[in-house]
């Protein structure tokens, strides 16, 4: 429930009052000995989703928009008449002025905003130096980016310029900011000993995951965007909104940051794209969703216009997006056709030796190197295979070769394949002479060292 005090202008009294009876809300009226541009303030209870309803008619009955309009949550109200109140008022959804008011209060002042943004980067960025999960979580609950994202879509739909610009100017100069932090973090750190030297931080899995993004990446920001706006008209859960939204945007933004610092371009795109995409996906859920729920501006002559405007930025953001999202696409490709290959890989060399049952012959692992950029680039995949063999056989010279021309011709895919041998010792030492699809042993030489490879 919600208590409205409205300050009635001399002269505005009886046909205030008149409106509150027609629409059978129960009021109270005090007499107003302040300012003398007043008579009255009158006070009553009404739903959330009621009190853009109720200031509409009272603005109809000469309550201007100088007039002061005070809205208040209430804990408890215990009447058997509010339940008439909420009959005819359903739903949980607030005002516009209550919207309006929240959005202003979450986009926080430009030395705040910049402060606490650039310190969840620094800690964000050493997340991903750190590979810990935790320590980036820690960052987003820092991360102040919910509210240039909600007060961005609000400002557009109830006609705020200033509100929409500045929410806009917030959300891209700050992710610019979180870039350049990252960027002097990471040179920073390179002159110092906190990191090894020649660190790759491509082959640091929280630093992997943002650098190969796919199209679930944009799952995650819909939700975060529909979360946040879901959120603010219910009024509840807008911290936790906020992580989400952050773990969106902060971490791509220091990877990309980082990438510049490593001088690695493909780590600074990556990350980049993910930050553009998430940042488009978020305004837009957000966007469709407060105009959908019915917002509208205060001026019922700027509605058409707005309409027409929001309709048109709903297009560009999602041309955009859909642009964005064939890279995603096909990194997402990508991943699933190197995933399939190792996968297959690993269950046909396997296969092979399960097949030929050879004793004291086994396959020890196999290791593909093939990732969605080499797949991309067109660069051929490299399997690693290492055989435990005993010391009694002969491995053939030509086993990786034969291993590539089999792999090629199953999967139709030009391969690079190492095989390594490890000496084994087995507790059976009856003699015996077996091959590997063709791959014949010859028990007459020795291993003279424990680890041997062959190439192709």
């Amino acid at each position: 429930m919600r208590l409205v005090q409205v300050l009635i202008p001399r002269g505005r009294r009886e046909s205030v009052l008149e409106s509150l009876d027609d629409q059978g809300i129960d009021y109270a009226v005090f007499e107003e000995v302040g300012r003398g541009d007043f008579e009255a303030m009158v006070q009553f209870p009404v739903p959330p989703s009621g009190v853009e309803t109720v200031m509409e008619k009272l603005t109809n009955a000469g309550v201007r928009d100088d007039t002061y309009t005070i809205v208040l949550p209430t804990e408890t109200v215990v009447s058997q008449r509010i339940s008439a109140l909420k009959e005819r008022f359903p739903g949980l959804r607030i005002s516009r002025e209550e919207l309006h008011a929240r959005a202003e209060d979450l986009a926080p002042a430009n030395s705040t905003f910049f402060s606490f943004l650039l310190l969840s980067t620094v800690i964000a960025a050493t997340g991903l130096l750190l590979d810990s999960a935790a320590t980036i979580i820690g960052a987003m609950v820092v991360a102040p980016l919910m509210g240039p994202a909600v007060s961005a879509s609000v400002g557009a739909v109830l006609a705020d310029r200033q509100m929409a610009s500045r929410g806009v100017v917030l959300q891209v100069l700050g992710l610019l900011a979180a870039i350049a932090t990252a960027a002097v973090f990471g040179v920073v750190l390179q002159q110092t000993i906190l990191i090894p030297p020649g660190l790759d931080i491509q082959s640091i899995p929280q630093v992997a995951e943002r650098t190969s993004p796919n199209v679930l990446s944009l799952f995650l920001a819909l939700g975060s965007g529909i979360a946040g706006a879901i959120s603010i008209m219910r009024g509840s859960g807008s911290t936790l909104v906020g992580v989400a939204i952050a773990v969106a945007l902060v971490p791509p933004a220091a990877t990309s940051g980082l990438g510049l610092a490593f001088g690695l371009p493909g780590v600074t795109v990556a990350g980049a794209v993910l930050v553009v995409v998430n940042l488009l996906a978020i305004n837009l859920s957000a966007l469709i969703l407060f105009y959908l729920s019915g917002f509208k501006p205060f001026d019922t002559d700027q509605r058409e216009r707005v309409k027409a405007s929001i309709a048109s930025r709903i297009a560009v953001i999602g041309v955009a997006i859909a642009v964005l999202s064939l890279v995603l696409a096909g990194v997402t490709y990508a991943s699933f056709q190197t995933t399939s290959f190792e996968q297959q890989t690993q269950v046909e060399l396997q296969r092979q030796f399960d097949e030929a049952d050879i004793e004291g012959v086994e396959l020890v692992s196999v290791t593909v190197e093939y990732e969605p950029a080499d797949l991309l680039l067109g660069n051929q995949p490299r399997v690693d295979v290492l055989v435990g063999i005993p010391r009694d056989l002969q491995a053939p010279p030509d086993l990786a070769q034969r291993f590539d021309d089999r792999l090629t011709e199953q999967f139709d895919r030009d391969v690079i394949v190492r095989v390594g041998f490890v000496e084994a010792q087995v507790s059976d030492g009856a003699a015996t002479r077996a091959s590997v699809s063709g791959f014949a042993f010859d028990r007459t030489a020795r291993f003279d060292r424990i680890t041997r490879g062959n190439h192709a």
